[in-house]
């Protein structure tokens, strides 16, 4: 899952082909030519063909005898690679991704958060509590910093669960939320993340698995509400309609 980090006439070359194909500059099944692109790109065809074999381990395009290089149809594109997701991001095409990592979330996260306040050890308590703290060191700080630091309590919280399909659940989770965390915090430095986080931990800490649940619901709204205000500047959300997509808030769910 770690972003390609080549560099060089190598790396930028799989940076210029990766951004036009995800953008749709070039389309999903179309050939490329690769002379004209030796040509506009001043590379050799071997240059250009090291290129793209990083393409097509993302997915992203194939080659076939007669036909030649071509660009893959998106369902068949490693759409969890952190290439990929940035290149959504930069083209603008994250709307739908975004909505969709906020429903997986909202899956996973509740669960993950009840099952590690029935779970978790002293080790637990102890990452989640840096993290925690690292989150609050970088409020108003470097966004990059404040991404890291809610990555790190997001995978503390899925270790927590000692589950470990739930532990690889981070492989969906980490690089939208990476994308998605560098998005608001840019946007909204002075947004402070650790009241909601802090709830959760509490609830975990006091091995309470439904008031944990509960908190990691209105976290997931917050992060949802705190999403739509630096992408449309609606600050009017809250409540019920702060809630992400597939969470039903708590004064709306059905009683026991």
């Amino acid at each position: 899952m770690a972003a390609y980090i080549g560099r060089g006439v190598h790396g930028n070359t799989v940076e210029l082909l990766g951004a036009r194909i995800v953008s749709g500059a070039v389309a999903e099944g179309e050939t490329l030519d690769l002379p004209r692109l030796s040509t506009e790109l001043d590379l050799s065809i071997t240059a250009l063909r090291e290129a793209l074999k990083v393409l097509t381990a993302k997915g992203l395009v194939d080659a076939r005898q007669r036909r030649g290089t071509f660009v893959r149809p998106r369902d068949t594109w490693n759409l969890l690679d952190v290439d990929v997701i940035r290149w959504q991001f930069a083209a603008g095409a994250a709307d739908g991704f975004l909505r969709d990592l906020a429903e997986v979330r909202a899956v996973i996260e509740p669960a993950a958060a009840r099952l590690a306040a029935a779970r978790r050890t002293e080790s637990d308590l102890i990452a989640l509590d840096a993290a925690l703290t690292a989150m609050g060191r970088a409020v108003g700080g470097d966004p990059a910093d404040a991404a890291e630091a809610d990555l790190a309590w997001h995978r503390a919280l899925l270790v927590a669960t000692h589950n470990e399909m739930l532990v690889r659940m981070e492989i969906f989770i980490e690089p939208g939320l990476s994308e998605r965390d560098r998005l608001v915090h840019h946007q909204s430095a002075e947004d402070d993340p650790v009241p909601s986080h802090r709830a959760v931990l509490d609830a975990i800490r006091a091995q309470d698995p439904a008031a944990a649940n509960e908190a990691m619901l209105a976290l997931l709204a917050k992060s949802d509400s705190d999403l739509r205000r630096v992408t449309t500047g609606d600050t009017s959300s809250t409540g019920a309609e702060a809630a992400p997509a597939g969470v039903v808030p708590p004064n709306e769910r059905e009683s026991s």
